[in-house]
C-alpha cells in the first residue's frame, strides 16, 4: 500500500472538509470543548478533514458516535453541503475539478455513476414497497440507461453476487431481513460500477453471525471488482477485516492515521490506544 501511495493517483482526494452547525465566532477554533465553541455553541462536525483513497484500496474510518465520520461520507454523497473544503475523483475531469463547485444536475450524475452508498439504516438507500430487481434498476435508469434486457441481466448479476436468489429478485426488500436488504443495497450501490463504494456503519444493528456474512461479502466484492472503498465504523474488529489503511476521527478531526497494521500495533494517540485496548 505505500507503493499506491507513492506512485498512484487518487481515486479520491479530499482536502479540507469542514462542516459546522451554526454561525461560528472569530474565537472558534480556540474555545472548542469538544467540537463545540464554548462562546457560540457552533458545533465542528467536520473540522479541516483531509484525506485519499487510492485505487482497489479499502480506506477505514473509525471513530465514536459524533466523530464526524458520517458527516464526511453524507458530504461526500452530496447529503449535506460543506461548508468549504474540496473533493476531487480521478473519473471526473480527471480528478482536477472540485465536486462541491458542480451543478446540481452534474452531481447527480457523479451520485449516479461515478459513486455508491450504503447507508447504515436500508431505508435510506431503498424503496422499501418496489422489488429488489426494481431498486438496481432505478438506479441504472438514473444514469441515462433505459435498456430493459440490460437492467434485467444486470439485476439478476449483482443479486446474484451478494448471494440473493434470483427467484426473489422481484420481491420487495420489506419482506427480507436486515441482513438482506443490506446485500440489495450493495448490489444497488454497484449497479453503474462506480469507481468508489461508500460504505456507512453497514453492520451496524446486525446480529454477530450477520454481520460476519456482510464483512465477508464486502471483502469478496472488493476482491472480484477491484473497487475502492471507504468504510466508516465505530468498530476497529470491521475497520481490522477489511481496511489497508485507516484514519481515527475525533470530535470532528482526524487524529491519526496509517496502515491498519501500524494503527493496530503500534496507535500514537491516547484515544486510539484506549480503542485498541477495547479490541484486545
Amino acid at each position: 500500500m505505500e507503493n499506491k501511495v507513492l506512485n498512484e493517483k487518487p481515486v479520491l482526494q479530499i482536502k479540507h472538509l469542514t462542516v459546522k452547525y451554526g454561525t461560528g465566532c472569530p474565537e472558534c477554533q480556540n474555545s472548542l470543548e469538544k467540537n463545540r465553541c464554548r462562546k457560540c455553541g457552533t458545533v465542528w462536525a467536520a473540522n479541516d478533514i483531509s484525506l485519499e483513497v487510492y485505487p482497489g484500496e479499502v480506506l477505514g474510518i473509525v471513530g465514536e458516535s459524533g466523530s464526524g465520520k458520517s458527516t464526511l461520507m453524507q458530504s461526500l454523497y452530496f447529503d449535506i453541503e460543506p461548508d468549504s473544503g474540496e473533493a476531487f475523483l480521478s473519473e471526473y475531469k480527471d480528478g482536477k475539478e472540485n465536486i462541491w463547485n458542480t451543478s446540481l444536475a452534474v452531481k447527480r450524475d457523479i451520485k449516479n455513476n461515478l459513486m455508491g452508498m450504503v447507508y447504515q439504516n436500508p431505508i435510506r438507500g431503498l424503496r422499501m414497497n418496489y422489488s429488489s430487481a426494481s431498486n438496481i434498476a432505478e438506479k441504472i435508469i438514473a444514469a441515462g440507461n433505459r435498456n430493459a434486457g440490460f437492467m434485467t441481466h444486470r439485476a439478476e448479476e449483482l443479486l446474484t453476487a451478494v448471494e440473493i436468489l434470483t427467484s426473489r429478485m422481484s420481491e420487495a426488500p420489506k419482506n427480507f431481513s436486515g441482513g438482506m436488504q443490506q446485500r440489495v443495497q450493495i448490489s444497488k450501490a454497484l449497479a453503474n460500477n462506480p469507481s468508489i463504494l461508500l460504505l456507512d456503519e453497514v453492520t451496524t444493528g446486525l446480529d454477530l453471525s450477520v454481520q460476519a456474512k456482510v464483512l465477508e461479502l464486502i471483502r469478496n466484492i472488493k476482491n472480484t471488482y477491484g473497487i475502492s472503498i471507504l468504510l466508516v465504523s465505530h468498530d476497529l474488529a470491521v475497520i481490522r477485516m477489511l481496511a489497508d489503511r485507516t484514519v481515527v476521527m475525533l470530535d470532528g478531526k482526524i487524529i491519526e492515521s496509517g496502515l491498519t497494521d501500524q494503527i493496530l500495533e503500534d496507535p500514537q494517540h491516547e484515544y486510539t490506544q484506549q480503542l485498541v485496548h477495547s479490541l484486545l
